[in-house]
């Protein structure tokens, strides 16, 4: 057994030129096989013994993400060893990782969503600051992802054969975003982001590459998701926010909120661009937490005695 795991985590290394990292996390999936299967030979273990295996790390606390990872190096150990050595089959194959448990995404108050956009503004801001208030409202009041909100452009713009995903119509107050699967939609822009959005652009400095990017880094280019997580992050922890808070926090907020206020879950769907509406019916259950935490707080009736 030891044999066999040396020469695969060998050939991983030499042939495949896998990092020492790398290397290092089968070499550990390869060892928990062993201590799982005991004594028995890596060729006689079978389908069930797999099932077996996955179920006791589930069973000691093991996360089914991890779970996954190890049965997939164990699938690949034996699609290399049966190369070496005959066997009747794969016995990793087929066998999966326990579910995970579904997770309700998470969603600001009303109140603590208002408050997190209000906060840290004083009489004379920088233009930073006026750029980060712009995307951020502009996420809380669209529902954008955050990559959408960093394709936006001024406006459409058209050249040599691309043109632009995404973009501000100021005149129509809504922005128009290439989401998942290239579809393309329009969302509305409230009064809040639209006025955000006048004092930025009233600031913005040209692009350092001419682009027409409306957001921009302190740089002078296109904005990153990943700036704008860190922008975001910061700010809510200088709000005192007492929950981590990045841009999809504030797309669950904008769906749970609109849900909450229009019970409209089609319309729903179409401003956050879901293809099914399985993905937007979580939001009802949002929903449902809301009208109950409301309920416990205000019904004479809601608490035992």
């Amino acid at each position: 057994m030891e044999d066999w795991a040396g020469r695969y985590l060998g050939e991983l290394k030499t042939q495949r030129q896998l990092s020492a990292h790398t290397i290092a996390a089968y070499r550990r999936d390869l060892a928990e096989l062993r201590e799982l299967a005991g004594h028995d030979d890596w060729a006689a273990l079978t389908h069930a013994d797999m099932r077996r295996f996955a179920a006791r790390l589930h069973a000691g606390g093991q996360e089914p993400r991890s779970i996954a990872r190890k049965l997939s190096g164990w699938r690949g150990f034996y699609g290399w060893l049966s190369r070496q050595i005959a066997l009747p089959a794969n016995p990793v194959e087929g066998v999966r990782a326990p579910r995970r448990p579904k997770t309700l995404p998470k969603a600001l108050p009303v109140d603590a969503a208002v408050q997190l956009l209000e906060a840290n503004r004083h009489g004379h801001p920088e233009p930073d600051e006026l750029c980060n208030r712009a995307m951020f409202e502009l996420l809380y009041s669209s529902g954008l992802r955050v990559s959408e909100l960093a394709g936006l452009d001024l406006a459409y713009t058209q050249s040599e054969g691309s043109s632009s995903l995404g973009w501000y119509d100021a005149q129509a107050g809504e922005v128009v975003v290439t989401g998942k699967g290239n579809k393309m939609r329009r969302v509305p822009v409230g009064g809040p982001a639209r006025e955000a959005l006048a004092a930025w652009l009233a600031v913005r400095p040209p692009a350092v590459d001419g682009s027409a990017a409306l957001f921009l880094s302190k740089r002078g280019s296109r904005v990153s998701p990943r700036v704008v997580q860190q922008r975001l992050k910061t700010h809510a922890l200088q709000a005192g926010s007492p929950v981590h808070v990045h841009p999809h926090v504030l797309r669950h907020s904008f769906a749970s909120h609109l849900l909450q206020s229009s019970g409209d879950l089609r319309a729903v769907q179409e401003l956050l661009g879901h293809a099914s509406i399985t993905s937007t019916q979580v939001y009802t259950a949002l929903d449902f937490q809301h009208l109950a935490a409301v309920y416990d707080r205000a019904h004479p009736r809601a608490k035992a005695k």
